[in-house]
């Protein structure tokens, strides 16, 4: 069977489920445009003989995770793939969901600071608050919302589970009301890591820049991108 070129790659070529990998598939009927359609006896699951959209290719995933850490927007990424931006938003969501927190370690130092964006308008202004661990320059930890200790805490609540040796942070005082004086420090230059860390991030997600009509219109969306940058 000859290979459509704008489609992947025909499963009635090489008889297998693209799901478990099965030998054991039956025909199944036809789709409403038309497509053989075919079960798996294994899984149970259908599938057809070849996906002309393109949010159906294997390589999407990793080209969404890719143009998301270099910044491009929604758009330019639905644009580039050639997908609705509404697939795109689902994928999104989904990728960010299979990402794993990263592992914390006993007895290191951190650096912890906060970033103003906005959500749904200029009005409703928020703020990111993460961690970076001072050695490897790993983002451990992060949150978002009001700049209130509830947001501050989930951060410094992690942290302080894992033992660590100095928490650096700046002299904003809902600090001193979480974290122990042994471990707390805000002496100068102890968040020069982190501080450069926040431009890095602005410049390359383009949602976080300074004044942008660009800015997240949801907290979900919002968290998955972050996700994805930090630890993706």
């Amino acid at each position: 069977m000859i290979k459509n070129k704008t489609s992947c790659i025909r499963f009635s070529d090489n008889k297998i489920c693209p799901s478990c990998k099965s030998k054991n598939i039956v025909k199944n009927g036809f789709t409403a445009n038309k497509k053989q359609q075919f079960l798996c006896k294994e899984c149970k699951k259908r599938f057809i003989d070849f996906y002309t959209y393109k949010a159906y290719n294997q390589w999407v995933n990793k080209r969404i995770v890719k143009f998301t850490k270099e910044g491009l927007g929604i758009r330019s990424t639905a644009r580039i793939l050639k997908i609705s931006t509404t697939t795109l938003l689902k994928r999104i969501i989904l990728i960010a969901k299979k990402i794993p927190n990263q592992p914390i370690f006993k007895y290191k130092t951190y650096e912890v600071d906060e970033m103003r964006t906005f959500i749904g308008n200029k009005e409703k202004p928020v703020w990111i608050v993460y961690a970076l661990e001072k050695q490897t320059k790993q983002v451990v930890s992060f949150s978002i919302g009001r700049r209130t200790k509830r947001t501050l805490q989930y951060v410094t609540n992690t942290l302080l589970l894992s033992n660590p040796k100095t928490i650096y942070t700046d002299k904003l005082v809902h600090y001193k009301l979480l974290l122990k004086d042994a471990v707390h420090s805000t002496r100068p230059f102890g968040t020069n890591h982190i501080e450069r860390r926040n431009l890095s991030i602005r410049t390359h997600l383009k949602r976080l820049n300074r004044k942008t009509i660009c800015f997240s219109r949801s907290y979900i969306l919002l968290q998955c991108i972050l996700r994805i940058y930090f630890w993706g």
